[in-house]
């Protein structure tokens, strides 16, 4: 029916999907990477949550309620 229709292997696609799969065996923590772990997930889920709560007591003044506690 569709014969003559196979697929060709990318070499450099096949070693990207190899190392994803195994990317937990190859992984090193190393400075640039507690680094990247802090930024990312610390200090700016921190600070994104504090501007909300900024605004919040921004909209809280305007409105005459009192202000929401930061955690």
């Amino acid at each position: 029916m569709g014969g003559g229709m196979e697929a060709n292997k990318n070499k450099f696609i096949e070693e990207w999907g190899s190392a994803r799969e195994t990317l937990e065996h190859n992984f090193r923590w190393t400075r640039r990477n507690f680094a990247l772990v802090g930024i990312f997930g610390i200090v700016l889920p921190v600070l994104v949550y504090r501007g909300i709560v900024k605004e919040f007591n921004m909209q809280d003044e305007d409105a005459g309620r009192p202000y929401r506690k930061f955690l």
